[in-house]
């Protein structure tokens, strides 16, 4: 299969191209390099895989260089986005285009130029927004929900809160109604916390990785709230997994939303769990500087996956606990890129 993979010098991508370009496919990387750690994620390619690694330094918002990408590929999957809440804040006209025109940019180019290719849309459980509606309670050192045993279900109600969840849940809602009204075959992946090698975190986004990096480099760690947050964790490996049974169901489930994390057996509060494994690994007490909760900060996400379970055949492998560890060996033995 000829794959393209848009934002593939990211976290996702980059780790999403190995694993297909190790299956012996043939795989296309359209990529602006505009993320922290996007050359260097592409140079480990490159190196791993040389000619075998099709590059195209290009933009989502560029709709002309993206459709002669897109033009004839088996399966595009559209990892390319602005991925922060408080970017999105500062600068919501940038975010809409990246997001929401970028999405629309990449289905339309589908629909013209490759109109049998299956489409996997990297959406996000900000969608669901505050989840007001959800009782969250604390549950010893953590918060629970009250009445959702399994996390969020995919019928939850859609809230859009920023214009991060705003673009995104635009994606999210264009890729799903190309299906309907077109007759794409899209699937739309609305993703938990995602973590593992080659995940250059910051503050804002990717936060495992963050805590990590900034263990091992000696660096600050902030935490807002009391710690006792709680979401679920998904690792890379799995997370590709999923998208392989996307494409090999893509007839089947065309034009359907799941839910693709952790699920609730594989959680982890941010700080009254984490601070304990971090101090493990490190082999010391982990300093850290708190503040006062940010505004929209959820107590609480778990993402139902009993749908993706039931419909994919999929589940999670990787616990936090081992993938961390992974994690936290690859950022020890690779300082240099920090």
């Amino acid at each position: 299969m000829k794959i393209l993979i848009t934002g593939g010098a990211g976290f996702i991508g980059c780790n999403s191209a190995a694993h297909f370009l190790q299956q012996g496919h043939t795989v296309v990387i359209y990529d602006n390099l505009s993320r922290k750690g996007g050359p260097a994620n592409l140079a480990w390619l490159q190196a791993e895989f040389g000619e075998r690694l099709h590059f195209i330094q290009g933009d989502i918002r560029e709709y002309e260089a993206l459709a002669t990408a897109v033009s004839g590929s088996d399966v595009v999957l559209h990892l390319a986005s602005q991925v922060a809440v408080t970017t999105s804040v500062l600068n919501p006209r940038e975010d809409f285009e990246i997001n929401a025109l970028g999405t629309f940019n990449v289905l339309e180019a589908v629909r013209h130029h490759a109109p049998t290719a299956a489409v996997l849309y990297a959406s996000t459980n900000k969608v669901y927004g505050g989840m007001e509606a959800a009782r969250v309670e604390l549950q010893a050192n953590r918060y629970g929900y009250a009445e959702y045993p399994y996390g969020i279900p995919e019928t939850y109600p859609l809230d859009f809160h920023s214009p991060y969840g705003c673009s995104k849940g635009a994606g999210d809602q264009y890729t799903l109604d190309y299906a309907r009204i077109y007759g794409l075959r899209t699937l739309v992946f609305r993703q938990s916390c995602i973590y593992g090698r080659r995940q250059f975190g910051v503050e804002d986004q990717g936060w495992v990785a963050h805590f990590v990096i900034a263990t091992v480099m000696n660096r600050s760690i902030s935490i807002y709230g009391d710690g006792r947050q709680v979401r679920d964790l998904l690792h890379v490996s799995d997370l590709i997994r999923a998208y392989e049974r996307g494409i090999e169901t893509i007839e089947e489930l065309k034009g359907q939303a799941f839910n693709i994390g952790g699920g609730p057996d594989n959680t982890l509060s941010i700080w009254s769990e984490f601070g304990p494994l971090l101090a493990e690994l490190s082999g010391h007490e982990i300093p850290v500087q708190w503040g006062a909760w940010r505004p929209g900060d959820q107590r609480v996400f778990i993402a139902d996956i009993r749908k993706a379970g039931e419909r994919l055949g999929w589940q999670p492998t990787i616990s936090p606990a081992a993938g961390i560890r992974d994690l936290y060996t690859w950022v020890a033995a690779n300082p240099t890129l920090f």
